[in-house]
């Protein structure tokens, strides 16, 4: 079993003397996990870092087993956002989201699509942690849990969505939501349409909102929590006033 394929680096550890596993987010195949050789030296190691862009060519005598890939970078990666603490934080989780919450070799094009556009986002930090929240939603939606905002759950009406539902993801309204208000979670604007401000709290809500159906719907299917990056983002996004 052969193929060559774009592909972002989702994580990456030693293995034997200079080897590396390495989990790869392809275009076209989704999450698949490679022998690297050489992936632990140190001309390799700045090339998979979680979030790097490389061209990977994937061997393997039977699909069932552990292949080997050989990688190529592409652009700079994370190298490119070294004095961007904030940006990497990002990068690492969303390869760490993407690594847990997708099945292994089962082709998610819009995932790899929606990390790409996070990626190309990460230089302008007025942006991208919106696009990061977008990027789960995306995420959820590839796994076959959206969330449907297209109108309210309880009314139909289209105007005035607010909340959300924590049990179905379907959106509800101001006037329909507001006696019920504490037990539903708050929907920003910029989830309604790309033209939506962010406004105070927006994207701590978006984050609330995509972590709740990624812990309930996805990765409590594994009996694990939401990625440890995940939470160390939200900690530096919040002391960096982001939230």
């Amino acid at each position: 079993m052969d193929f060559e394929d774009d592909a972002f680096v989702l994580s990456a550890r030693a293995h034997g003397e200079a080897g590396a596993i390495v989990e790869l987010l392809t275009a076209g195949r989704g999450r698949y996990v490679a022998h690297v050789a050489g992936g632990a030296s140190r001309r390799m190691r700045p090339f998979l870092q979680p979030g790097a862009r490389v061209i990977a060519r994937y061997r393997a005598r039977v699909s069932e087993q552990l292949g080997s890939a050989s990688v190529e970078p592409v652009g700079e990666g994370p190298a490119a956002l070294f004095d961007e603490p904030l940006a990497l934080a990002g990068l690492s989780a969303a390869a760490s989201v993407a690594a847990g919450a997708l099945p292994e070799r089962e082709p998610h094009p819009g995932a790899f699509f929606a990390f790409e556009a996070l990626a190309g986002a990460l230089a302008d930090l007025d942006i991208w942690p919106a696009v990061y929240v977008r990027f789960e939603a995306g995420l959820l939606q590839e796994l076959g849990f959206g969330l449907d905002l297209s109108k309210c759950a309880a009314t139909g009406s289209t105007d005035d969505l607010v909340y959300v539902s924590p049990r179905t993801g379907r959106a509800v309204s101001r006037a329909a939501g507001e006696p019920y208000a504490e037990r539903l979670l708050k929907l920003p604007p910029f989830l309604l349409a790309s033209q939506g401000g962010l406004g105070p709290g927006d994207i701590a809500a978006g984050l609330d909102l995509t972590g709740h159906f990624l812990e309930q719907f996805v990765f409590a299917v594994f009996n694990r929590p939401l990625p440890p990056a995940r939470v160390w983002l939200i900690d530096r996004l919040r002391e960096a006033g982001r939230l």
